[in-house]
């Protein structure tokens, strides 16, 4: 029994292991936002960064449910200045095991943001999250990826680093800027 048990274990280890492995970090400013397809809260098939072609747009990127804390600060902020563009937050999810289980993933995001954002979240998972992955890396994953788009996908802005007044006001003043 013991054994089959072990021999059972192995394969649910190897996926385990395999959805959580760390991409090193990296800053992707001047690179195009890869092209990939994800769900919104609303069951809309939405393809990123086209569906904000033609205007800046700032996505959030977050790679754990812990990340939710830093990315609510950045909302607060974001709200607070005004934000002159679209804002999206991208949760990425790579792995087998998340993308079977996505409909429970979505159910609890639904649960904690009011119906009225539902729309404005597009969730990322297994091989549609990989290339977001490569672009930002998900090491220090608690902490969100900010991601500054300008109208042709284009990242002209990055922050991974944890919120940062200093980096909102820097942030805003840039958004402007591309907004005009």
């Amino acid at each position: 029994m013991k054994r089959l048990i072990s021999i059972l274990m192995l394969p649910v280890t190897v996926i385990l292991g395999a959805c959580s492995s760390p991409t090193p970090n990296r800053n992707p400013v001047g690179q195009t936002f890869p092209s990939v397809t994800g769900t919104s809260l609303t069951d809309r098939s939405v393809t990123l960064p086209q569906a904000w072609s033609g205007q800046p747009v700032l996505l959030m990127v977050g790679y754990v449910q812990e990340t939710q804390f830093d990315l609510d600060r950045w909302t607060i902020g974001l709200v607070q200045v005004e934000f002159p563009c679209g804002i999206v937050e991208v949760p990425t999810i790579p792995g087998l095991v998340p993308s079977m289980i996505r409909g429970t993933i979505d159910d609890g995001m639904r649960s904690g943001i009011p119906r009225e954002d539902w729309e404005s979240v597009v969730t990322l998972y297994g091989d549609a999250a990989k290339p977001v992955v490569a672009l930002t890396g998900n090491q220090n994953p608690r902490n969100g990826r900010l991601i500054m788009l300008d109208e042709t996908g284009t990242i002209v802005w990055f922050w991974d680093q944890g919120f940062s007044a200093k980096r909102l006001v820097e942030l805003d003043t840039l958004a402007r800027t591309l907004a005009e």
